[in-house]
């Protein structure tokens, strides 16, 4: 008999959809209640994300939750595995994190904000618990349908022409998308990801270029979202453009196109033909080439947003040029992508208070776009509300700062150079290849390029700034200290952690031997609903 514990795997998806419709119901100018409801609902989404997380390690390392009661492939499957529970947890804390951060003025920049916000987090949970393609779609949608709302956040000309270009890119990825899925359903029947480990291994040589067209195709559509170039070139303008706490919650969404992609890779057998193209050929002189990209980006970027996106593209070319490399480099691989996700998004909040203090940071309010929007917006510096200027607000920023650039750079001691360490040495056990020497190559050039121009701009905006950032307030620190301090345990326990990441990649490779025992057959000890 299953047990309320037993369905905590369903609550990150209904927690913050119902909490987004209540909010929908409420008076605009309800900030207190809306803040309060925001930030209790991250705070219980993160607590269930760790006790599910610490089941995977401590009890059931897979647990499948069939919605209805329907068997599966036939119903909606729920999955939390190791790797699902862990980007759960990391989804979440930057939920929590960037809502707190919102609170201190940038939710009153629009109407909406929290609703939208609830719905993110809605789609970022279903994207990571969901075992099947089609229900994947639904949430990327959600997902999708959501950012488009938070981009535009605030209104300002250069959002809504970042918008534009962000939602056409992300409606064609969309369709292809549906495209993939249909040609795979036509050749397996199924898009149930247990069934279609099974069934790759079954598919007549008349269908075979049927079936690898469609996984090619989720394959494009998987790397656009994960921002490899040259598919990926709208992400740092995009993000650099967005409110500073809804650029730092993205900065998890690019990672959702790279889970999917482990997915994808994990079910398709090593020996089916075409899987090698997918990942030695697309995958790794992409991952490359993204990593290349975003080096030569962050050496022309000129303000910390964009150091931000650009860092944001080295990890993600970083993290798909090793998905195919083997155990030894995946799991130091998802150390990295936890790592680099937590100090990209703490750069972004970092990078907005910065620029508090530059000449230019009095600006005009901003444009209303849509009819609805009230009167009496906040505007993008400030400052309907003045906050108290700190003594140490210079020293604390810059002290963050300078954290979080020794982080992207991957210097030691900090998570960044471990992970980047853990991955080069994975690199040369696996074996010493033309790609391998080129990849490792590309992340010590991309360490450097990183500290030039965290350098260049420290001594802009913090060490050579005439205008100390004014008004710094308790939630922007608690957001940015919080981020930080979950980088400072990772570095502290990194071995503990490190071996955790291992033994998840373990069991995720293990998962195409038996992949239906992973990923939602009816005998897995399957919680109905």
């Amino acid at each position: 008999m299953a047990t309320w514990s037993d369905h905590l795997i369903v609550l990150p998806i209904l927690l913050p959809m119902a909490a987004g419709a209540g909010m929908l119901l409420l008076d605009e100018r309800q900030y207190a209640l809306k803040r309060g409801i925001g930030i209790l609902t991250t705070l219980a989404l993160l607590a269930i994300s760790a006790a599910l997380l610490q089941d995977t390690v401590g009890g059931t390392a897979t647990q499948i939750y069939l919605l209805g009661d329907w068997p599966a492939p036939f119903g909606i499957t729920l999955v939390a595995d190791r790797l699902s529970a862990t980007l759960l947890v990391l989804a979440n804390m930057l939920g929590f994190t960037s809502l707190c951060y919102a609170t201190a003025r940038w939710d009153r920049a629009g109407p909406r904000f929290h609703a939208l916000f609830m719905m993110q987090l809605v789609g970022l949970n279903g994207a990571f618990l969901t075992g099947d393609l089609f229900n994947l779609f639904v949430f990327f949608e959600v997902v999708l349908a959501a950012s488009y709302g938070l981009l535009l956040h605030g209104a300002t000309r250069d959002r809504v022409s970042a918008g534009l270009h962000y939602i056409s890119i992300n409606i064609a990825a969309s369709l292809l998308f549906l495209i993939g899925a249909s040609l795979i359903y036509g050749v397996t029947g199924t898009l149930n990801l247990a069934d279609l480990a099974e069934h790759f291994r079954a598919v007549s040589a008349a269908d075979l270029a049927l079936l690898q067209g469609g996984i090619l195709i989720l394959g494009i559509v998987f790397i656009i979202k994960a921002g490899m170039w040259p598919l990926g070139f709208w992400l740092p303008t995009t993000y650099s453009a967005a409110a500073p706490p809804v650029a730092a919650l993205f900065a998890i969404l690019s990672k959702v196109g790279v889970y999917a992609i482990v997915r994808l890779v994990s079910i398709i057998p090593p020996d089916a033909p075409g899987s090698a193209f997918l990942v030695d050929g697309i995958l790794t002189l992409g991952g490359i080439s993204t990593v290349a990209f975003g080096t030569i980006g962050i050496l022309a970027a000129r303000t910390l947003s964009r150091v931000a996106g650009y860092s944001l593209i080295i990890s993600s070319g970083t993290l798909l040029a090793t998905i195919g490399a083997g155990e030894a480099v995946l799991g130091p691989a998802l150390f990295y992508l936890v790592s680099s996700s937590l100090a990209v998004s703490a750069f972004y909040l970092l990078a907005e208070l910065l620029a508090r203090g530059e000449p230019a940071a009095t600006s005009t309010a901003a444009d209303a776009v849509f009819d609805d929007e009230y009167a009496g917006m906040v505007n993008e510096n400030g400052d309907e509300e003045v906050g108290v200027v700190i003594p140490v607000t210079l020293a604390v920023l810059g002290g963050a700062f300078l954290f979080c650039a020794l982080l992207l750079a991957g210097l030691p001691p900090l998570t960044g150079f471990v992970a980047k360490f853990a991955i080069i040495d994975g690199l040369l056990r696996s074996g010493t290849g033309p790609a391998s020497w080129t990849l490792i190559g590309m992340i010590v050039f991309s360490g450097l390029a990183t500290i030039i121009a965290a350098s260049r701009a420290g001594i802009e905006l913090v060490w050579a700034a005439d205008h100390p950032p004014q008004g710094l307030r308790v939630a922007e620190v608690l957001a940015i200290g919080v981020l930080l301090m979950a980088c400072l345990g990772l570095m502290l326990f990194a071995g503990p952690a490190l071996q955790a990441m291992t033994e998840t990649a373990r069991l995720l490779n293990a998962t195409v031997v038996e992949p239906v025992r992973a990923f939602g057959s009816p005998t897995a000890g399957a919680i109905p609903q």
